[in-house]
């Protein structure tokens, strides 16, 4: 029996040719964002809006996919990757409810910190890229390069009113309990997530969370995700609207974690990079994740949050008009 085995229904299977690696198993991602709610606006996680701008149907919230790969950072980092671990993924294709998705790790030789990792669909299409590795001092990861060869904004639309190195408005104070109703954005519970989590832990319950090494229940990685973006109106960056946006890339860093349920924490938002391509404007944004109470840093979060020119309005006149000027 594997080592995540004892805390997670998961049965891990590895694979020793020709690439040594891990993989968990099939598994079919839940839908809870069809009603989700920006500012009297749908999103791409429902139906008709996704089909607007070319998804097959309503996407299904990247972070999800994190959950199927909590079983296997244990596997290869033990506890300490609930204290220390991070996931840092560049989203490929979005799925909708009915894919079936497999995440895999590459196996790890002795005494590293990082492995890459993914996930894909039945037909074999990739869902997202990733790498898995152990902190605090975590090496390079997936976002980490990607930065490093962004095609930087040439003349902005959408976010032509937002600036490198610009802070959340406040600091925000976040809680997740289990029964806590998680806003227009994520309107669903905790307990409502555990309902359908694809990797169920006994961690995360109010009766087996006193049990484990911490004595209390932790947040699950996906809901990490949750948990940060609850409050984010707060920061009131200057996104300019109507626009249909997405989750392109995500990281969250665990440096003295686990986070637990009914912990309250403070939360601090920084513009750390904006770039571009041919179909979407994105702002990538650090949030720095405190102990309330000790004020301590146990974790970042790092979101590329892309929004979709073709849906704001008269944008290449915009652009146009922007550049002759």
């Amino acid at each position: 029996m594997s080592i995540a085995a004892v805390f997670f229904d998961t049965e891990l299977t590895r694979i020793r040719e020709p690439d040594p690696r891990i993989l968990g198993p099939w598994r079919r991602p839940k839908q809870m964002l069809a009603d989700q709610d920006i500012g009297g606006r749908t999103s791409i996680h429902d139906e008709a809006t996704a089909q607007t701008v070319g998804f097959q149907g309503g996407a299904i919230e990247g972070p999800t996919h994190f959950s199927q790969f909590v079983p296997l950072g244990h596997e290869l980092f033990g506890e300490a990757w609930h204290e220390r671990g991070c996931i840092s993924a560049h989203y490929l294709s979005p799925c909708v409810e009915g894919d079936e998705v497999q995440a895999w790790a590459a196996e790890a030789p002795e005494g590293a910190k990082r492995v890459a990792a993914g996930a894909t669909k039945r037909d074999g299409t990739p869902v997202l890229s990733a790498t898995l590795s152990i902190g605090p001092d975590h090496p390079e990861t997936e976002l980490d390069a990607l930065l490093g060869r962004i095609r930087p904004a040439e003349q902005l639309v959408i976010l032509r009113d937002m600036e490198v190195g610009m802070k959340g408005a406040e600091i925000e104070r976040v809680r997740m309990d289990f029964d806590q109703h998680m806003g227009k954005l994520y309107p669903f519970s905790l307990v409502q997530k555990l309902a359908v989590i694809t990797e169920p832990c006994r961690y995360y319950t109010q009766d087996g969370g006193a049990s484990s090494p911490w004595g209390r229940p932790i947040v699950p990685l996906e809901m990490i995700s949750v948990l940060t973006q609850y409050t984010a109106y707060q920061a009131r960056f200057p996104v300019r609207q109507p626009v249909v946006g997405l989750f392109a890339n995500q990281e969250i860093r665990l440096l003295d974690g686990p986070l637990f349920v009914g912990e309250e924490y403070l939360l601090e938002r920084e513009v750390i990079a904006l770039s571009e391509s041919r179909r979407v404007e994105s702002h990538w944004v650090r949030t720095s994740v405190r102990e309330a109470k000790s004020e301590r840093l146990v974790a970042t979060t790092l979101l590329n949050s892309a929004s979709m020119k073709a849906s704001f309005p008269n944008y290449d006149e915009e652009r146009a008009a922007a550049a002759g000027s």
